[in-house]
């Protein structure tokens, strides 16, 4: 019995579907195994430049963008093995290249920021920052936008062109930040007295550090209260737990030594005229 893919018209048919199939079952097997080789080089070259004590965040960034890379090359290589001409296929992705690159031109950028960020290094993984008005501790920094962890547990994530675009504050160059609290108190109120008890408050807090002494200045006299500037240095760590338990232990201090601690108010006056005999009232 003559099967019909065994006829003469549709062995051509056959043999391009088996030589197909061949190349797809191959490249289906490079794929796989060349996805592991590439993840397994990147995580290498993680661990060398990690021994040679390069900084975290230039590792992790130059490890991502090697295993970026040999994906791609390694897409390219499958697709040979499925018989695309490499030709055509440089042809192909030239004119892709334009059309992505001018759709995606924001994408491009933000991985231009983020070399600059490694290169530059205005900050590391493990740093707080204030970037694009978000707070947190940086996490990892990618080839297209770092990520942070806010002080609520958060993940904030930020594309690097915005990054390089704003102001980086970086809050963690040093081993100590200062606590500046501005805190107002009546015209009617004793200076000294109040500066005395602010001080008091600070210096018996253990967390606060003696070297630079904290100090009590008089920032401004405002409308309604003369401010007062406490300030104090703490190490990074104790910074915002040492900063609300000082506020709420100088408002009971006051409140104990009857300093007043005003909110906005004004004075109206009323004047009255009196009105001559006779005239008619409303």
């Amino acid at each position: 019995m003559t099967h019909w893919w065994s006829t003469p018209e549709y062995a051509p048919w056959l043999q391009l579907a088996t030589d197909f199939a061949l190349r797809l079952i191959g490249a289906l097997i490079v794929l796989a195994i060349g996805l592991r080789i590439a993840r397994f080089a990147a995580g290498s070259l993680d661990r060398v430049l990690q021994r040679t004590h390069i900084e975290r965040t230039a590792s992790d960034f130059l490890s991502r963008a090697a295993l970026v890379a040999l994906q791609i090359v390694l897409l390219l290589a499958v697709v040979q093995l499925l018989g695309v001409p490499m030709s055509s296929m440089f042809a192909i992705l030239g004119a892709a290249g334009l059309a992505i690159g001018l759709a995606l031109k924001d994408s491009l950028s933000n991985i231009a920021s983020g070399v600059l960020l490694v290169a530059l290094r205005p900050f590391k993984v493990g740093d707080i920052v204030t970037v694009h008005g978000a707070t947190g501790k940086v996490e990892t920094i990618s080839i297209f936008q770092t990520r942070l962890r806010g002080g609520d547990n958060q993940t904030v994530t930020v594309p690097n062109s915005l990054i390089t675009a704003d102001s980086i504050i970086n809050l963690t160059p040093d081993t100590m930040r200062r606590i500046e609290l501005v805190v107002g108190i009546g015209y009617g109120d004793d200076i000294d007295r109040a500066r005395t008890t602010a001080l008091g408050v600070v210096t018996a807090d253990p967390r606060v550090l003696h070297a630079p002494a904290p100090d009590v200045l008089v920032y401004e006299l405002a409308p309604s209260s003369v401010n007062l500037g406490i300030r104090c240095h703490v190490s990074n760590d104790d910074f915002f737990a040492t900063k609300c338990e000082l506020t709420e232990r100088i408002k009971k201090a006051f409140d104990a030594a009857g300093i007043s601690i005003p909110f906005p108010q004004r004075d109206a006056h009323v004047y009255v005229h009196a009105l001559p005999k006779g005239a008619p009232t409303t």
